[in-house]
């Protein structure tokens, strides 16, 4: 019989000096260990004090510079480092951004992403995504890059330009992270999120899961992106989806439940964040996305692809929408 009390359980770390609550990795790990109907009521309770039940924000993502990244993430088919099907492709023109903004405006995105496969941009990239910036948002929709690690300066352009999320996810915990990325450190990633931070952007990071880490990995994966301060306003929770090619292409798929149990603790521990259910959705049942829904979940891309990796069409997606009763923000 489990014997966790939720109310233990829930209750954050509030020795700390800092902040006035903070989450400690066994906390986390204790909401994992819960009752899976216990942990989805607290969860569920914990989002319909702060966000609309049955509203989902929907963004688009797209790949403005394909392939040919010098990082070793093991999990990326744009590594320059792996043998996969994603071809290399140069940054793409500001019109050709534009016309895919208008597009996935059109059809019900509120957010607008551009991912670029790069270590960080040069001042010469920058300066054209500044210019996609600038123009996706004169449309009216929420812009949001992921550029790799950024240098000093570099934040602030992007906030003068009109920026509104810059995405850098964790990935894993610190404890793990050297088993999947080498090329550099978890805390220069802590670092980027920090400049973008201090520049008055919007922060969005989460992580992958089902990279052959740990639950204790996960949890702590879940405090960390609590524990920024503050947290980060959106948080992508990614399944792994295990790419020919790259070293993590053979990594037994993490349980569904496991998964169900992530989403659920990071909407209990970021209440304010929208939890993001990312990549990997288009092997994920309606059953299974509307359990995610109902664990927390507040946000989608709505799109057909993900930078390099499918994703479910529009059209699915709205099918359930309707089912679920759902309605975008």
């Amino acid at each position: 019989m489990n014997t966790i009390s939720p109310a233990v359980a829930l209750t954050p770390d509030t020795s700390a000096p800092v902040r006035s609550a903070k989450w400690t990795v066994s906390q986390v790990e204790a909401l994992y260990q819960m009752p899976l109907m216990d942990l989805l009521y607290r969860a569920q309770q914990v989002h319909r004090e702060n966000f609309d039940p049955n509203a989902v924000q929907r963004s688009t993502l797209i790949s403005i510079k394909t392939g040919g990244c010098s990082e070793d993430c093991s999990y990326c088919s744009q590594s320059a480092r792996y043998q996969t099907e994603t071809d290399r492709e140069a940054l793409m023109q500001v019109e050709d951004v534009l016309a895919a903004a208008r597009e996935a405006k059109a059809k019900g995105a509120s957010r607008f992403c551009m991912g670029a496969a790069w270590r960080g941009p040069k001042e010469k990239e920058l300066e054209v995504v500044t210019r996609m910036i600038r123009e996706v948002k004169s449309l009216g929709l929420e812009t949001c890059v992921t550029l790799g690690m950024l240098k000093e300066g570099q934040a602030g352009q992007l906030k003068e330009a009109g920026l509104d999320y810059y995405n850098h996810n964790l990935d894993t915990d610190a404890e793990f992270y050297g088993q999947v990325i080498t090329t550099h450190k978890h805390a220069d990633r802590v670092d980027t999120i920090a400049q973008v931070r201090q520049a008055g952007i919007k922060v969005c990071s989460g992580g992958i899961l089902g990279m052959g880490e740990s639950r204790r990995n996960r949890a702590a994966m879940v405090a960390q992106l609590a524990n920024l301060n503050p947290p980060p306003e959106s948080v992508p929770i990614n399944n792994l989806v295990a790419i020919p090619g790259t070293p993590l292409a053979k990594t037994e798929q993490i349980d569904n439940f496991e998964f169900v149990r992530t989403i659920a603790a990071a909407r209990i521990t970021m209440p304010n964040s929208f939890v993001r259910l990312s990549a990997g959705r288009e092997a994920m049942s309606d059953e299974m996305q509307a359990m995610c829904f109902f664990a927390g979940a507040n946000s989608i891309f709505y799109c057909d692809k993900l930078l390099t990796t499918s994703n479910p069409g529009i059209d699915r997606d709205q099918a359930l929408f309707d089912k679920l009763g759902l309605r975008p923000i």
